[in-house]
């Protein structure tokens, strides 16, 4: 599996390896009942410790999104698309919160906020 960590990002290593399968999941490029790399195999491709990959999938096992059998390894759980959906759109309203919020104690009002919003999106490329 690979992924694109950086030591230089403020973001800890768990984090970029759990976000990233996140995104994969939710995405459909993983789908249900994929088995992931043991975590001492993606450890040794991602040249990072042991207890960042295992608190990376203890994240995501947290969330539901994979399941231990054990003896067999890791697996993506079966979600519906509804459920997905729902994960993902947890995920947008925990990260825009915060930032959303400083904006307005910056002084910028909702409409600007929306503005800059919807111009990110369109730069993005994003369908309307």
């Amino acid at each position: 599996m690979l992924l694109t960590l950086s030591e230089q990002s403020p973001e800890p290593l768990h984090g970029q390896i759990s976000r990233q399968i996140r995104a994969r999941i939710l995405a459909g490029r993983l789908v249900a009942g994929a088995g992931l790399p043991s975590i001492r195999e993606l450890a040794r491709d991602q040249r990072v410790s042991v207890i960042t990959v295992k608190r990376a999938y203890s994240d995501l096992e947290g969330e539901g999104l994979i399941h231990a059998r054990p003896g067999k390894g890791f697996f993506v759980s079966p979600l519906s698309e509804p459920e997905k959906e729902g994960l993902a759109l947890e995920r947008l309203r925990e990260a825009l919160t915060p930032v959303v919020q400083d904006a307005l104690a910056q002084g910028l009002d909702a409409d600007r906020v929306r503005g800059i919003i919807e111009d990110s999106l369109k730069t993005t490329g994003a369908p309307e």
